[in-house]
Order: C-alpha cells, then structure tokens, then sequence
C-alpha cells in the first residue's frame, strides 16, 4: 500500500517493502524496507529513469528533504529519485536498544547484526528494484557508506546498474579495520591542525574544557557522561565543510560563571548531549568497525587499539605538558557503550560483534577489474572520514571508472556543493565532461 503527498514542486510517496532478512534463505525471517519516491510536480505522470539514493553511515535513514533541497532538485530534472532508509535505519525495522531485545540476548542480537552490512544492503536493492522499476536496471548515487554499497553493488550485481555514482565513498578493497584508523589519525591530526591555525584562541579553550574534564564527573542532560575522550570525539565535525567554524562557536561559549566558579554552561552541555548521542543512529556506532571485516580477523575495537599507537591524542598528557589537546574524528569506541544511555544496553552484544571472525567479502576485485557500468566517483583530497590514496588505489582497481578529485569540498560535498557535484558527477559518468 502507497501513499502521495505534495511538498513543493515534487511529489512524494511512501513505499513499503518485505525482503528476507537473510537473502541465503529467502523463505526465512523478513523484515520491512521503508523508502520514499520523489519526482518532480511536473512530471509526475511522465516514465522516467530511476535514481536510488544510498545514505552514508552506516546506520542512517536516507535525507529527509523539504520540497527539492539540496541535491535533490538536480537529480529531480532527470530522474524519478528512491530515498532508501537502508535496512536497521529510519522506518525500515529499526535496529535500536529498544527493538534489539526483540531478537533475544546479546548473542542473537549480534547474530541478528551481521546481516546488516553492505551485501544485505545490495540484496535488499536488488529485490526491491524489479517492484520499482519494471525490471529495468537504476542509477545509482551513493554517499560515504553508501559509495561503499555501491562498489558492493559493482561487485554482486551490476546487472542492477544503468550507471553508479559515488561521492566521498570509495572504500578500500582489502584493507583490515587496523589499516583503515591507522591512515585515519594522522588525517584527523592534521584536521586539528588546520582548525587551530584557524581559530588559535580554540587552542587553550579545549585545553580548559579537557582540563575540567578530567577532574570533574559531568553528567549531561539524559544522563551521558561526557568523559574528557567524548568530549574529544567532537572533532567528527571537523570533517564537514562547515565544521571548523561550528565546533569554534561550541568552544567559544563552554563556561559560565556561577556562585561556585566556573562550570560547563548548560547551553554547551545541551549542544553537546546532542552532538554526542546515538540514540537516533545505534546502529552506526554497533556495525560500524564491520564494515571494514572481510578475513578471518576480529575488529576486536581498531579504533581503540590503533589510537594506542599515537600518544599525542593523549588528552591527559597534552594537558600535563603545554601540548594542544586533539579531537578525534570518524572512530567508534568501547567506552561509548559506557557514557551514551542510548548504548549502554548494547555493549555485550558490540563486543560479540568486535571478536566476530566469520565476516564474508563485500567486493569481488576481479569482476570490478572487469567493470561495464559506467561510473564516477568524488574523491575529496585529504578527507578526514575515507582515505583519500585508499579511494584513489580502488579508482584503479575498477575498470572505466572516472575520478574527480577535488579539495573544493569536504566530505559532504554532495550537501555544500549540490547541485555542482551531481551534475559533474553525472557528466563524467556519461563521458560528458
């Protein structure tokens, strides 16, 4: 059962879909699909190509746009456009501490989990599209993680594909979760860098913030504990292109004075609370690690481990010496299934996924090496979330696929820079540009 609505100048309908949670048996256990359909007023009648937009995360819902934002309204001139909560996110049988228990234990939650990586996702694509588009193969956009869906989709069913378009997504064929942080840190390291030399004031407001942290037990409203690591954490907007300047503005007014001295502002620690939480995303900070598993090797907490290995993001060091303190960007840790209520009925079972050793390829180098599908992908320089040479050396793996490599942008080009992006993009892919 569908339903149409108007917003302006597009139409919409929401579309509902069963698929088998596990695509090995296809008359086992299903779960529910949630997608919305856009396309322009004025067309609304006419048969056009399909667009299928995969969102980044993992374990985000596709864009809720109002009328024809962003990047929206380019592919809107073309195309009849699918915005897929991938499967775990939005409406499509979320995965979440209220909804996993469920499944059972933290054993069966775990098991439950694995079928939520990129390959599921495809499969879900592929089952979904014949009811979509007659049978007919889509194009499609995917962003970060869904970039890295889309190279899964090259790789197991690029029947599927009219034409793929990847924007600051294109993942590393074989490198283990310790590779991935290991080329991660000194990327984020040189993110703080760049915002220090822009806002060198900032330098000593973290250093107070990291400072009171570690000797304060700060409690944010909904009960996060924002411990002297979360606060760090917060260098995950440094990746946005707007970021720099919004994490200087959250700095800039962290203490107020009170009859007791200096204290956390409640206006900082709001922002925070909310910048922090995974409540509306847990299956980001769940699965995330194992999108990068394809051997016999554990995650076993990459992020954690590797950051080991670089002592200055040491926040307790720096703050003994006269180092500046350094945020963090793109990692999932242990102590999150700690601080966040949102997770912490979740850790067993992040820590049964973290030393799961049965994770199953997502690409298949010699079919992408073989690869008819015209393509393009946006590699941003130096982004901070995927590994620009990682990209570049996947670029070259994948016949005929064309790069635009640009450092106009940061990782979410797609938002600042759209519709500039997608028309490139579409343009490159078609052998336009």
């Amino acid at each position: 059962m569908t339903s149409s609505y108007r917003q302006p100048g597009v139409v919409l309908t929401d579309r509902r879909f069963t698929v088998p949670l596990d695509h090995a048996r296809p008359d086992g256990e299903s779960i529910e699909l949630y997608a919305r359909e856009a396309v322009a007023a004025g067309k609304a009648g006419q048969d056009l190509p399909w667009l299928l937009y995969l969102q980044g995360g993992p374990g985000f819902g596709a864009n809720r746009f109002v009328g024809r934002q962003a990047w929206l309204d380019r592919a809107l001139k073309d195309y009849r456009v699918l915005l897929l909560d991938q499967r775990g996110t939005g409406s499509s049988t979320p995965a979440t501490r209220q909804t996993l228990p469920l499944r059972g234990g933290p054993a069966e939650q775990a098991d439950y989990l694995t079928h939520f990586r990129a390959d599921s996702i495809v499969r879900d694509c592929e089952a979904v599209r014949p009811l979509v588009t007659g049978g007919a193969p889509w194009t499609v956009l995917g962003q970060s993680f869904g970039g890295f869906c889309t190279v899964s989709y090259l790789s197991l069913a690029p029947e599927g594909l009219d034409t793929a378009v990847v924007t600051g997504g294109l993942p590393s064929l074989d490198a283990h979760a310790d590779d991935v942080y290991r080329a991660a840190y000194p990327r984020i390291e040189r993110k703080v860098a760049a915002h220090y030399a822009r806002y060198p004031q900032d330098v000593e407001r973290a250093r107070r913030i990291a400072d009171h942290l570690l000797t304060h037990d700060v409690v944010l409203p909904g009960g996060h504990r924002l411990t002297v690591e979360a606060f760090q954490s917060l260098g995950l907007m440094l990746g946005a292109s707007d970021g720099s300047h919004r994490l200087h503005f959250l700095l800039e007014e962290a203490f107020v004075r009170t009859p007791g001295g200096p204290e956390l502002s409640d206006a900082f620690q709001e922002q925070v609370r909310g910048l922090l939480s995974y409540a509306a995303h847990p299956l980001y900070a769940l699965v995330h690690e194992s999108i990068y598993g394809q051997d016999a090797r554990p995650t076993a907490w990459a992020a954690e481990r590797v950051r080991a290995e670089f002592p200055q993001f040491d926040a307790a060091k720096a703050i003994a010496g006269d180092a500046p303190v350094l945020f963090t960007g793109e990692t999932v840790h242990p102590w999150m299934f700690e601080t966040d209520p949102a997770l912490r009925p979740l850790r067993e079972t992040a820590e049964l996924l973290a030393a799961r050793t049965d994770w199953q390829p997502l690409y298949d180098p010699a079919r992408l090496a073989a690869n008819e599908v015209p393509v393009a992908a946006a590699v941003y320089h130096d982004d901070m979330y995927v590994d620009t040479a990682h990209s570049l050396r996947t670029a070259r793996a994948v016949r005929g696929l064309r790069t635009w490599v640009t450092d106009e942008y940061e990782h979410d080009g797609l938002r600042a820079g759209a519709p500039r992006v997608l028309d490139r993009l579409l343009a490159l892919a078609r052998d336009e540009a």
